[in-house]
Protein backbone atom coordinates (compact mmCIF):
# COMPACT_ATOMS: atom_id res chain seq x y z
CA UNK A 1 0.00 0.00 0.00
CA UNK A 2 1.52 3.35 -1.01
CA UNK A 3 2.54 5.64 1.83
CA UNK A 4 3.53 9.27 2.13
CA UNK A 5 7.21 9.44 3.08
CA UNK A 6 8.73 12.69 4.29
CA UNK A 7 12.51 12.84 4.17
CA UNK A 8 14.16 15.33 6.51
CA UNK A 9 17.67 16.08 5.24
CA UNK A 10 19.45 17.14 8.41
CA UNK A 11 22.94 17.82 7.10
CA UNK A 12 23.62 21.50 7.87
CA UNK A 13 25.61 22.19 4.68
CA UNK A 14 23.23 23.95 2.24
CA UNK A 15 25.61 23.30 -0.66
CA UNK A 16 24.67 19.61 -0.67
CA UNK A 17 26.86 16.97 -2.23
CA UNK A 18 27.43 15.13 1.06
CA UNK A 19 26.95 11.43 1.73
CA UNK A 20 23.78 12.27 3.70
CA UNK A 21 22.34 13.88 0.57
CA UNK A 22 23.16 10.82 -1.55
CA UNK A 23 21.59 8.51 1.06
CA UNK A 24 18.40 10.60 1.15
CA UNK A 25 18.27 10.67 -2.66
CA UNK A 26 18.67 6.90 -2.87
CA UNK A 27 15.94 6.34 -0.26
CA UNK A 28 13.61 8.68 -2.19
CA UNK A 29 14.42 6.90 -5.46
CA UNK A 30 13.47 3.52 -4.00
CA UNK A 31 10.27 4.91 -2.49
CA UNK A 32 9.10 6.64 -5.67
CA UNK A 33 9.91 3.60 -7.80
CA UNK A 34 7.48 1.49 -5.78
CA UNK A 35 4.68 4.06 -5.76
CA UNK A 36 5.18 5.91 -2.48
CA UNK A 37 4.69 9.67 -2.42
CA UNK A 38 7.87 11.46 -1.29
CA UNK A 39 8.03 14.90 0.32
CA UNK A 40 11.43 16.46 1.06
CA UNK A 41 12.67 18.89 3.67
CA UNK A 42 16.22 20.26 3.45
CA UNK A 43 16.76 21.85 6.85
CA UNK A 44 19.92 23.69 5.78
CA UNK A 45 18.00 25.63 3.13
CA UNK A 46 15.33 26.96 5.51
CA UNK A 47 15.91 30.24 7.33
CA UNK A 48 14.38 30.03 10.82
CA UNK A 49 15.24 31.33 14.30
CA UNK A 50 16.16 29.14 17.22
CA UNK A 51 13.77 29.03 20.15
CA UNK A 52 15.08 30.80 23.24
CA UNK A 53 12.39 30.37 25.90
CA UNK A 54 9.75 27.99 27.16
CA UNK A 55 7.12 30.62 26.37
CA UNK A 56 8.30 30.80 22.75
CA UNK A 57 8.18 26.99 22.48
CA UNK A 58 4.73 26.64 24.00
CA UNK A 59 2.95 29.77 22.78
CA UNK A 60 5.03 31.25 19.98
CA UNK A 61 3.92 31.28 16.37
CA UNK A 62 5.68 28.97 13.97
CA UNK A 63 7.82 31.05 11.59
CA UNK A 64 6.21 31.15 8.11
CA UNK A 65 9.39 29.65 6.62
CA UNK A 66 8.55 26.39 8.44
CA UNK A 67 4.89 26.07 7.45
CA UNK A 68 5.63 23.83 4.45
CA UNK A 69 7.95 21.62 6.54
CA UNK A 70 5.34 21.24 9.27
CA UNK A 71 2.76 20.35 6.63
CA UNK A 72 5.07 17.74 5.09
CA UNK A 73 5.69 16.14 8.49
CA UNK A 74 2.00 16.20 9.41
CA UNK A 75 1.09 14.60 6.05
CA UNK A 76 3.67 11.81 6.42
CA UNK A 77 2.91 8.21 7.20
CA UNK A 78 6.65 7.59 7.51
CA UNK A 79 9.46 10.00 8.41
CA UNK A 80 13.08 9.55 7.41
CA UNK A 81 15.68 11.73 9.10
CA UNK A 82 19.23 11.73 7.70
CA UNK A 83 22.14 13.48 9.42
CA UNK A 84 25.84 13.26 10.30
CA UNK A 85 26.81 12.64 13.91
CA UNK A 86 28.29 15.79 15.40
CA UNK A 87 29.56 15.71 18.98
CA UNK A 88 27.58 12.53 19.64
CA UNK A 89 24.20 13.73 18.38
CA UNK A 90 22.43 15.50 15.52
CA UNK A 91 23.80 18.87 14.36
CA UNK A 92 22.39 21.88 16.22
CA UNK A 93 20.52 23.10 13.14
CA UNK A 94 18.50 19.87 12.96
CA UNK A 95 17.82 19.99 16.71
CA UNK A 96 16.63 23.59 16.37
CA UNK A 97 14.39 22.60 13.46
CA UNK A 98 12.80 19.76 15.45
CA UNK A 99 12.22 22.08 18.40
CA UNK A 100 10.37 24.46 16.08
CA UNK A 101 8.15 21.94 14.28
CA UNK A 102 7.45 19.50 17.15
CA UNK A 103 5.67 22.08 19.30
CA UNK A 104 2.67 21.69 21.59
CA UNK A 105 -0.52 21.67 19.56
CA UNK A 106 1.27 20.26 16.51
CA UNK A 107 3.20 17.17 17.64
CA UNK A 108 1.73 16.72 21.11
CA UNK A 109 -0.92 18.30 23.34
CA UNK A 110 -0.74 18.97 27.05
CA UNK A 111 -3.54 17.39 29.10
CA UNK A 112 -4.63 18.10 32.66
CA UNK A 113 -3.10 15.60 35.10
CA UNK A 114 -2.06 13.22 32.33
CA UNK A 115 0.81 12.58 29.99
CA UNK A 116 0.73 14.68 26.82
CA UNK A 117 -1.40 13.39 23.96
CA UNK A 118 0.76 12.08 21.11
CA UNK A 119 -0.48 13.86 17.99
CA UNK A 120 1.89 12.13 15.58
CA UNK A 121 0.79 8.63 16.60
CA UNK A 122 0.34 6.30 13.66
CA UNK A 123 3.54 7.42 11.92
CA UNK A 124 6.69 5.33 11.68
CA UNK A 125 10.25 6.58 11.25
CA UNK A 126 13.77 5.71 10.26
CA UNK A 127 16.80 7.60 11.52
CA UNK A 128 19.87 7.37 9.28
CA UNK A 129 23.07 8.63 10.86
CA UNK A 130 26.57 8.78 9.41
CA UNK A 131 29.76 9.06 11.45
CA UNK A 132 33.53 8.95 11.25
CA UNK A 133 33.95 6.39 14.03
CA UNK A 134 32.98 2.73 13.70
CA UNK A 135 29.24 2.35 14.21
CA UNK A 136 29.73 -0.50 16.66
CA UNK A 137 32.01 1.73 18.78
CA UNK A 138 29.26 4.37 18.94
CA UNK A 139 26.71 1.74 19.92
CA UNK A 140 28.82 -0.10 22.51
CA UNK A 141 31.13 2.54 24.01
CA UNK A 142 28.87 5.59 23.73
CA UNK A 143 25.67 3.54 23.94
CA UNK A 144 24.17 5.54 21.05
CA UNK A 145 23.23 8.27 23.54
CA UNK A 146 22.43 10.97 20.96
CA UNK A 147 20.48 8.57 18.79
CA UNK A 148 18.52 7.26 21.77
CA UNK A 149 17.69 10.79 22.88
CA UNK A 150 16.32 11.66 19.43
CA UNK A 151 14.33 8.44 19.21
CA UNK A 152 12.89 8.55 22.74
CA UNK A 153 12.68 12.26 23.58
CA UNK A 154 11.38 13.43 20.23
CA UNK A 155 9.94 10.72 17.99
CA UNK A 156 8.48 8.31 20.54
CA UNK A 157 7.39 11.19 22.79
CA UNK A 158 5.07 12.44 20.03
CA UNK A 159 3.80 8.94 19.20
CA UNK A 160 5.99 7.88 16.29
CA UNK A 161 6.68 4.16 16.30
CA UNK A 162 8.30 2.01 15.30
CA UNK A 163 11.46 4.07 15.00
CA UNK A 164 14.17 2.14 13.16
CA UNK A 165 17.81 3.15 12.92
CA UNK A 166 20.57 2.83 10.36
CA UNK A 167 24.05 3.64 11.65
CA UNK A 168 26.81 4.01 9.05
CA UNK A 169 30.29 4.31 10.52
CA UNK A 170 33.74 4.98 9.08
CA UNK A 171 32.19 7.00 6.27
CA UNK A 172 35.13 9.31 5.60
CA UNK A 173 37.34 8.04 2.79
CA UNK A 174 35.10 5.03 2.19
CA UNK A 175 35.64 3.26 -1.14
CA UNK A 176 33.09 3.84 -3.90
CA UNK A 177 32.07 0.16 -3.94
CA UNK A 178 31.15 0.31 -0.27
CA UNK A 179 29.20 3.54 -0.72
CA UNK A 180 27.26 1.89 -3.58
CA UNK A 181 26.25 -0.90 -1.17
CA UNK A 182 24.92 1.70 1.27
CA UNK A 183 23.00 3.47 -1.49
CA UNK A 184 21.50 0.17 -2.67
CA UNK A 185 20.45 -0.53 0.93
CA UNK A 186 18.74 2.88 1.05
CA UNK A 187 16.84 2.13 -2.18
CA UNK A 188 15.61 -1.15 -0.69
CA UNK A 189 14.51 0.57 2.52
CA UNK A 190 12.80 3.29 0.50
CA UNK A 191 10.95 0.72 -1.59
CA UNK A 192 9.49 -0.73 1.60
CA UNK A 193 9.05 2.71 3.22
CA UNK A 194 10.66 1.47 6.41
Amino acid sequence: MPRTVTIIQGHPDPAGGRLCHALADAYAEGAVKTGHKVLRIDVARIDFPLLKSKEEFEKGVLPPSLNAARGAITAADHLVTVFPLWLGAQPALLKGFLEQVARPGVAFAYQDKAMPKKLWAGKSARIIVTMGMPGIFYKVFYRSHGLKALRRNVFEFVGIKPVRETVLGLVEGQKADHVRVWLDDMRRLGARAE
